[in-house]
């Protein structure tokens, strides 16, 4: 029942619902005190609203808002407090004392300086604001002073409304006390600090503690981008639970040739991209982008179809190419906006008959196949179950944009699979890591996630509890794990960007500049922090696995099977050759279920009952059981393309010979534009050479600009 109404409430946590339903009863439990008039029930009632509306704002409820949209917002609500203070002291007898009339005026100016207060926090937020946000980009071209201390800014309208505390203590304790004395002062404490709040803010609008204009930053930009002539973009835009389909392709543009640099759209997506060495440049502003000179870039990859991919598909001078987020049967991995690419890069050959098969007006010609670079860090799978309990890992795609009940496994056969794998003859643990998405479109595959959790939770309870598992060695190795955990995360703090509070988003461009050094000791570090994980507890225990750590593919190398759905996790999985299960939760049937589904073909098929999850866990104790070992090294060279030359040799390779497509296609422009009218005849190249070697050499010598584009800048007029 509370789980419920917890949901129909839209809030996280009991804790939050209760809050909620505190707040609303304070309210008229404060009225009535004032009324009566009754200082103790008004001075509890008063607290329980304080306490209740700072437990909300701290969770970021949801309710904080829609208080606000039914234009109950936390202004209205302090002032609502204290007009019933005011109430409470007219009750109190003392209507025609001072102290009333003291009150009834401190109220009203109190009320009056939150306007001040908020257009000065107001104004140094939009004037602290750089039109771009960088991160390893030189910007010493133009001066970024120092942030206002973090005390003063952050949920400033919550500390400046709570400095009515003084007036609201000492006002009540003038009444229980009969002496006025203390009204006055509590009264005067708090307009003194309030002036004081924002007096201590005024110094900060001082020119010289502002960003420079938006139009100084972007000449800044421009010029940096002059000096490293970026050749290769990682373009993204997305909300920030899609954070994750930019974060995969960072070690591919860490290790790609030219100079890559990676493009975003929103600042969310800024804060939370993971450490990377390539430099990145977040433009939110569409105009600001069209008008940077981007005339070096080459070649721009593009992770996901979104809308504002157009504003830089529009740019003629650099190729265009999709490179998607994952290699999926999905309908999404054939969306007919693939032809506004001069190019879709797939993994495998599997990815060039899917377009084939859709029919969306990819041409094949447009295909170029390029490996999966992000699946190097996948091990593959020898045959024998790491530890003496196999591990299996269920990872289930999201609900989707649709209620189609092949979309997730979560709705059907989520609770099955889980209770299958925990009720095993022969003892697995499961590893459960939950889609980014999950839930977020759908309540109730949010609420199937939920009673998820709470299975694993209570079967890693009595498995923990099971002395047949850990040795006295085991607990003392697992301790030591987790004090290694302690000094990595605390270095990684230090290291990672972003981790100091107290700067802001200009502050952090500023002094975000490339260090190899510190992003080579990162890598270390996150090596180090995965190992001690997993050996954080035991290879026994049940395990829900959410947030960005650890990554999918290090619970694939942990994994010695894994059960998901139709989506990008299943042809990644296939790189490591270890058994599989995918559900058929549209119930289409085993043999069409594979004809639709490429990926497929050489997993165990199950059904919503999951009764087939036996077949695949007889292949983590018997080799002998495992009849489709061939079958998937054929399907992961048809997925994924061929083992040589690596994936990464592949992606720069693509990547070269696009680029130098790009050049030859600008040059011939600049040649047209430079010829006379009526000269066409007279600049017609010499027919006697042969087409195909003056289009070699144009490609060799367009290749070679993707590494030296230094005398390759182009006409302004051709930028775009």
């Amino acid at each position: 029942m509370i789980s419920t109404a917890i949901r129909l409430a839209r809030v996280g946590s009991g804790s939050e619902l209760a809050a909620a339903l505190l707040l609303v009863l304070s309210f008229p439990s404060i009225m009535l005190a004032a009324i009566i008039p009754d200082i103790w029930l008004f001075t509890a009632a008063v607290a329980v609203s304080y306490l209740a509306d700072a437990h909300l704002h701290q969770r970021g409820s949801y309710l904080v808002n829609r208080l606000a949209k039914v234009r109950a917002g936390l202004s209205i609500r302090f002032l609502i407090r204290q007009l019933l203070l005011v109430l409470l002291v007219a009750r109190s007898g003392l209507g025609q004392d001072r102290i009333f009339y003291v009150t009834v005026v401190t109220v009203l100016v109190f009320y009056g300086l939150q306007a001040p207060h908020g257009a000065v926090v107001t104004l140094l937020r939009l004037r602290r604001r750089l039109p771009v946000v960088t991160r390893n980009i030189d910007l010493s071209a133009i001066r970024i002073p120092d942030a206002p201390p973090r005390w003063l800014l952050q949920r400033s309208a919550e500390k400046m409304l709570h400095l009515d505390l003084f007036a609201m203590a000492g006002l009540i304790a003038a009444l229980a006390t009969d002496e006025n004395l203390y009204g006055y002062a509590a009264l005067g404490l708090t307009l003194v600090f309030g002036v004081g709040y924002v007096l201590a803010l005024l110094p900060y609008l001082r020119p010289s503690r502002l960003v420079p204009p938006a139009d100084k930053v972007l000449a800044a930009v421009d010029g940096w981008l002059a000096t490293y002539k970026p050749t290769t973009i990682l373009y993204f835009s997305g909300s920030k639970e899609s954070a994750y389909q930019v974060n995969m392709w960072l070690e591919t543009m860490d290790q790609l040739e030219g100079r890559p640099l990676i493009l975003l759209r929103e600042r969310v997506i800024a804060q939370q991209l993971l450490p990377t060495a390539v430099p990145v440049l977040c433009v939110p502003g569409g105009v600001h982008l069209m008008n940077l000179d981007l005339s070096t870039v080459r070649v721009a990859l593009y992770a996901a179809n979104v809308g504002k991919n157009i504003h830089m598909l529009r740019v003629p001078t650099m190729k265009h190419v999709f490179i998607g987020h994952g290699d999926s049967d999905k309908l999404a991995s054939v969306n007919p906006f693939s032809k506004a690419y001069d190019e879709v890069w797939t993994a495998g050959r599997a990815g060039r008959d899917r377009y084939a098969l859709a029919d969306v007006g990819v041409l094949d010609q447009d295909i170029v196949e390029v490996g999966r670079p992000q699946l190097a860090p996948i091990e593959a799978g020898t045959g024998v179950p790491r530890h003496p309990v196999p591990t299996v890992l269920y990872a289930p795609t999201w609900e989707g944009w649709d209620d189609n009940p092949g979309n997730t496994s979560l709705l059907l056969a989520g609770e099955n699979i889980v209770k299958r794998l925990l009720a095993a003859e022969r003892p697995v643990r499961l590893l459960y890591k939950p889609h980014p998405f999950t839930g977020t479109r759908s309540p109730k595959a949010k609420a199937v996630h939920e009673r998820i959790v709470a299975l694993v939770a209570k079967a890693a309870a009595e498995r923990a509890g099971d002395t047949r598992w850990a040795s006295a060695a085991l607990r003392e190795e697992q301790a030591a794990a987790r004090a290694e955990l302690q000094r990595v995360e605390a270095r990684l703090t230090l290291l990672s960007a972003g981790s100091d509070a107290s700067r802001d988003e200009a502050e952090e461009s500023r002094d975000a500049k490339a260090d190899p050094a510190r992003q080579a000791e990162l890598t270390r570090l996150r090596a180090e922090w995965n190992a001690a994980y997993w050996r954080s507890f035991g290879w026994w225990e049940h395990r829900v696995i959410s947030g960005a750590e650890p990554r999918l593919y290090d619970c694939f190398n942990e994994s010695d099977a894994m059960v998901s759905d139709i989506s990008s996790v299943v042809s990644d999985f296939i790189a490591s050759g270890k058994p599989y299960a995918v559900t058929d939760s549209a119930d289409l049937g085993a043999e069409e279920f594979k004809r639709q589904n490429t990926a497929v073909r050489a997993a165990v098929i199950l059904s919503n009952s999951a009764a087939e999850l036996d077949e695949l866990l007889a292949t983590l104790t018997d080799p002998a059981a495992d009849t489709r070992a061939a079958a998937r090294h054929e399907l992961k060279r048809y997925l994924l393309g061929p083992d040589e030359p690596t994936s990464i040799e592949q992606f720069n390779a693509a990547t070269r010979t696009l680029a130098g497509k790009s050049l030859s296609r600008n040059v011939g422009v600049e040649q047209r534009l430079a010829e006379p009218e009526g000269g066409a005849e007279a600049a017609a190249p010499d027919d006697s050479a042969p087409v195909a070697a003056r289009a070699e050499e144009g490609l060799e010598t367009a290749a070679d600009a993707l590494v030296e584009p230094e005398n390759n800048d182009l006409d302004p007029s051709l930028r775009g």
